[in-house]
Order: C-alpha cells, then sequence, then structure tokens
C-alpha cells in the first residue's frame, strides 16, 4: 500500500471513530465466551478500532495491547481507559499489514470485523502455546446490508474454519441462509480456537 493509500484509509477510520454517538462494544465472539478466557496473560486486540475487545479484556484481568490504523480511535479508546483506570491496556496506532505481530508473543488474539486472509499465519504464529484466537467477521452468505459490499472483505462458507484448520476448534457460529432468517446471528461466522 503506498503512502497516499495509507492516507485515505487512516481518514476513512478517522472519520468513522470520530462519531461522538459511537461507543465501544465487544464483538460477539468475545461476550459468549467469556467463560475460556485465561486468568491472565497478554492479549491483542487486532484493528481494535474503539476497542470494545480491549476494554473488555483489560476489565477481565488481561494485560492488552490494541492495534489501529486510525489515531483518532485509539485516543478514543486510551483516554478511555484512562477514565477507567485500565493500567493494564495500551492502545497503539499500528498498520497491522504493514507491521505483523511478533512470534509466540501472546496468549489471546481477537480480531473483529477485519480480515486479511495474508495475516491469518502471522497471528497463529504470533499466539503462545495453548493461546486462544476469538475471530468474528462478515460472511458473505448475508442476510442484511450491513457490512462491507465487496465480497473479497466477507469470508466464504466455512473459510474461517479452513484458515484456522491448525488450531484446535473451541467454538464456532456459522448459521449462513438457514432456517428462519429473522432468529438468530446472521451475516457473520464466529470462532474461538487454541493453538496446540
Amino acid at each position: 500500500m503506498n503512502s497516499n493509500d495509507l492516507q485515505n484509509l487512516r481518514e476513512k477510520w478517522d472519520k468513522r471513530h470520530a462519531d461522538a454517538d459511537k461507543r465501544p462494544t465487544p464483538a460477539e465472539v468475545l461476550e459468549r465466551n467469556l467463560h475460556l478466557l485465561p486468568a491472565q496473560g497478554l492479549a491483542l486486540d487486532l484493528a481494535c478500532g474503539l476497542g470494545g475487545n480491549a476494554l473488555t479484556l483489560a476489565r477481565h484481568g488481561l494485560d492488552v495491547v490494541a492495534w489501529d490504523i486510525s489515531p483518532v480511535a485509539i485516543q478514543r479508546l486510551n483516554a478511555c481507559a484512562a477514565e477507567e483506570g485500565l493500567t493494564n491496556l495500551t492502545g497503539e496506532v499500528r498498520d497491522v499489514e504493514q507491521s505483523s505481530p511478533p512470534h509466540n508473543h501472546f496468549d489471546l488474539i481477537i480480531v473483529s470485523y477485519y480480515l486479511e486472509r495474508a495475516l491469518i499465519p502471522d497471528l497463529v504464529d504470533a499466539l503462545r502455546s495453548g493461546g486462544l484466537i476469538y475471530y468474528q467477521t462478515f460472511i458473505q452468505a448475508a442476510v442484511s446490508a450491513t457490512g462491507p459490499q465487496n465480497p473479497a472483505f466477507r469470508l466464504a462458507d466455512n473459510e474461517l474454519l479452513n484458515l484456522f484448520s491448525s488450531l484446535q476448534l473451541r467454538y464456532y457460529r456459522e448459521e449462513n441462509r438457514l432456517g428462519n432468517l429473522e432468529q438468530g446471528t446472521r451475516d457473520v461466522a464466529m470462532l474461538v480456537a487454541q493453538k496446540p
């Protein structure tokens, strides 16, 4: 990505995260699986946005690093963490596609509503043995207009399972277009997997 593209991307997300009415909220995959969290350890919230996942993990006692390309998002996250006295959370402006996480470093990585397939092997590599990945993002078999319109930024049927096939599956949900489309969890796939 050239510097103009990077600047345009940063401005797009800065504008979106500057909306004062938007509040940080955790992803459903995290809310449903809080009971699987380790009692302690180092967590990464990748492409964190306003940091709903990072704040939740920090409140549960994990040391958390949160990365996002948007300085506005990171500024808001750090301010929220300071207000709550969450000294175990650090937000950093970082282009995750240009600077992948270090090898064998994290006990937990969470990614929500961000898909860069080429980064998946680096995420697996960044987990320590026994570490968990929580992942949630949009699928191509959507029932609403929520999320990106470009199918390249949406998962194919069961693709998330294949992307993390080297890990041990602990939780998975992807309803696709099955059954009553007005019920359930639609438009997304969710996974929790563990590194052997």
